[in-house]
């Protein structure tokens, strides 16, 4: 299977030092992975309170193009921290995704059936 996010992680590895070199250039020194965590959950705030704006809690102006932003924000984070402590996100997310999936089936297969009697009863207290 073709790896699907190794193009994606090559950018952001790109981008992220493009980003060190003017850090640098500021008289400063490229950030951190505690410093690029901080600026994740920043982000993360960001797309909640677009989300946010999204459900109608919240106002917002050009909130679909602020959205698609702050996703590609949060995505660039997770790829350039994931690169800083090697990890293999593609992986990662393949194995993470068969272990709940094996997780689901397990508890499907545990789950005891309802009963019609049971489901009339509880429709019949709504």
């Amino acid at each position: 299977m073709p790896r699907a996010l190794a193009p994606l992680a090559a950018r952001a590895r790109r981008v992220r030092q493009l980003y060190a070199k003017l850090e640098k250039q500021r008289g400063g020194r490229p950030w951190t992975c505690a410093e690029l965590a901080q600026g994740f959950v920043g982000d993360l705030g960001d797309l909640m309170k677009l989300l946010m704006a999204k459900e109608g809690v919240r106002a917002a102006a050009n909130l679909d193009a602020r959205l698609r932003h702050e996703f590609g924000d949060c995505l660039w984070s997770l790829l350039v921290l994931a690169d800083a402590y090697g990890v293999d996100l593609e992986n990662a997310f393949l194995q993470t995704m068969d272990e709940l999936e094996a997780r689901i089936r397990a508890e499907r297969a545990m789950a005891k059936p309802r009963t019609k009697t049971a489901r009339t009863i509880r429709a019949r207290r709504g």
